[in-house]
């Protein structure tokens, strides 16, 4: 296949960054939405700017259940790869910014003792071409540093065999650093991909910004109506045209005021505009909730709106099941990126370069994404009882781990 060339992917990034860098402003609650409405001046408007974490939510309640263990049959001891590669942070940074971006890239390098670094490059600052078939990029390119001015100041170029770095500043030569196997140091975790998006698809969707926007719409004008609320509108009719104008701010707070009869034996009129009720605006909110919680697998009692009843982990699994549906899909994509890390990251240790394939029966391994109570914990070992009575150990202590998620003695594995 013939190389794009580095002009090509940094073109291709500065037309997806933008993109990239909107959904991380969703999830930091920092993204300001064009204000919209017929009825409220935009100076009015802008003193009451919402602000809604339903996206960050959103990424939230997926990225927390997605706990990667370990990787299952490590014939090439990839899993001291990652050990040695602080997998607390590694494994949580490389999901949430695929959740979030649709993507991550993995740089690695070799580090001291020629074992493998990894870093987590985000994707607003690496790109690259995708090998359909294998997930591996056939070249790639990435922002290492920038300046203050969010300029680039340091950039790699990922080829097959090779590196290329590039130093803007001048402080440094540009070098290549090569390796003896035929793919970039660079790899891709992407979630859920297909045959139209290839890198992917962001766990903050379009109608999911869309439910997000219109609540906090919402919100803002609630908050306007809560001042005519919280202040009602007075009216008086028939004061005397010769008296003083009477003080508004003194109308509104006073406890006693007092009203004379005019030269015609006139009294005024004293009364209040109805005020406007805040309960369509409750009711507006609580459709939005339900629109973004449709949308994302989410309950209303995970956007704030708690119900009476507290529920089971049962309950909460039955409620969930879109969740878990999405999470399940979550583990199978991410888990062939992080894959595919391991499979390059041991080229470059053990300096030899493996087939892809070799590394087939080498399974990622996910904590449960609901952790069981003590019913479920009974349940299990019950049906688990059943069935190896039917089938003699069929049910075995790896099986029973990944049901529940604990891991049990040294003697049962």
């Amino acid at each position: 296949m013939e190389l794009q060339g580095m002009e090509y992917l940094r073109t291709k990034l500065s037309t997806h960054k933008q993109r990239v860098d909107m959904r991380y402003k969703q999830y930091a609650m920092q993204y300001n939405d064009r204000m919209i409405g017929i009825t409220i001046p935009p100076e009015i408007r802008s003193r009451f700017r919402s602000v809604l974490g339903w996206c960050a939510k959103g990424v939230d309640s997926l990225a927390d259940r997605l706990v990667f263990r370990e990787f299952e049959q490590d014939d090439f001891e990839v899993n001291e790869i990652f050990e040695a590669n602080n997998p607390d942070v590694f494994f949580d940074s490389a999901v949430l910014s695929a959740l979030i971006a649709s993507c991550a890239f993995i740089y690695v390098s070799k580090g001291e003792d020629d074992m493998p670094r990894l870093q987590v490059i985000e994707a607003s600052n690496a790109t690259g071409i995708i090998d359909p078939i294998t997930g591996l990029l056939t070249e790639g390119y990435a922002v290492l540093e920038r300046d203050v001015y969010d300029n680039p100041s340091i950039e790699a170029y990922f080829g097959p065999g090779f590196t290329d770095y590039y130093y803007k500043d001048g402080t440094k030569e540009n070098i290549r650093i090569e390796h003896n196997f035929e793919h970039p140091l660079l790899v891709p975790v992407i979630h859920r991909p297909d045959a139209v998006r290839p890198f992917g698809r962001s766990r903050i969707t379009r109608a999911g910004m869309y439910y997000q926007r219109y609540a906090k719409r919402t919100l803002e004008r609630a908050d306007v109506t809560a001042e005519f609320y919280s202040f009602p509108q007075k009216y008086v009719i028939g004061t005397d045209p010769d008296a003083e104008p009477l003080d508004s701010w003194k109308a509104t707070v006073s406890a006693m005021l007092e009203f004379t009869k005019g030269d015609g034996g006139d009294k005024p009129t004293l009364g209040q505009f109805t005020t406007s009720s805040m309960t369509p605006f409750t009711e507006q909110l609580k459709t939005a909730a339900a629109g973004f919680a449709g949308e994302t697998g989410l309950t209303l009692d995970d956007l704030g709106f708690v119900s009476d009843n507290p529920s089971s982990v049962e309950a909460i699994k039955a409620s969930h099941e879109n969740l878990r549906l999405a999470g399940r899909k979550a583990q199978r994509s991410l888990g062939s990126g992080l894959l595919n890390v391991a499979y390059i990251a041991a080229c470059l240790r053990d300096d030899y370069p493996y087939f892809r394939y070799q590394f087939n029966k080498t399974t990622p391994k996910w904590e449960p994404l609901f952790e069981a109570d003590a019913s479920a914990l009974s349940l299990i070992g019950d049906g688990a009882i059943k069935l190896n009575q039917a089938i003699p150990d069929y049910v075995n202590a790896s099986v029973l781990r990944d049901l529940t998620g604990i891991k049990g003695g040294d003697a049962n594995g």
